[in-house]
C-alpha cells in the first residue's frame, strides 16, 4: 500500500512539474514569437519610411529645379503637386515609426529627417538647395543608424 501511494504522489509530482515546465515554455516561445514580430514590423516600417523620405527629398529637388526654370509652369505646377504627394507618403510612413518605435530619439531623428527634407524648396539659391539636401540625406542616415541596433 505505501509503495501504491509513493507512486501515486510521484505521478501527480511529475504531472505538476510537467505542466508547469510546459507553460513556461510555451510562454517564453509567445514571448520570442511577438518580439521577432515586432523586430520584423521595425525593418519593415524603417525601410518604408527611410524609402518614403528619399522619394519625397527627390520631389522637392525636382521642385525647385522645375520652379528655378520655369516659375509658375504647368511643369512647375506638376512638380509642385507630385511633392504634396510624396510628402503625404512620407508623413504616412512617419506615422507608422511613431506607432512602432519606443525609443524617443529614434522617433525624434524620424521627425527631423522629414522637416529638413520639408523645408528644402525653400531655398533661395542652388548652393542653398544642395546643402538643404545634403542637410536631409544626413538627416536620413542619422535615424537610419540609430533604428538599426534595435532591429539587428
Amino acid at each position: 500500500m505505501d509503495v501504491a501511494l509513493i507512486a501515486v504522489a510521484g505521478t501527480l509530482l511529475g504531472v505538476i512539474a510537467t505542466h508547469w515546465f510546459q507553460g513556461r515554455a510555451t510562454e517564453r516561445n509567445a514571448s520570442l514569437a511577438r518580439t521577432e514580430q515586432l523586430r520584423q514590423e521595425r525593418i519593415s516600417t524603417y525601410s518604408a519610411y527611410a524609402g518614403a523620405v528619399v522619394d519625397y527629398r527627390h520631389s522637392q529637388n525636382d521642385r525647385w529645379f522645375r520652379a528655378a526654370e520655369e516659375p509658375g509652369s504647368e511643369v512647375a505646377e506638376e512638380s509642385r503637386h507630385a511633392s504634396y504627394r510624396q510628402r503625404t507618403a512620407a508623413r504616412q510612413a512617419l506615422f507608422r515609426v511613431q506607432l512602432v518605435c519606443d525609443d524617443p530619439r529614434v522617433r525624434q531623428l524620424a521627425e527631423a529627417a522629414f522637416e529638413e527634407t520639408h523645408c528644402m524648396h525653400e531655398a533661395r539659391g542652388e548652393s542653398e538647395r544642395a546643402r538643404r539636401s545634403a542637410e536631409a540625406k544626413e538627416a536620413l542616415a542619422e535615424f537610419i543608424a540609430a533604428a538599426a541596433p534595435g532591429v539587428r
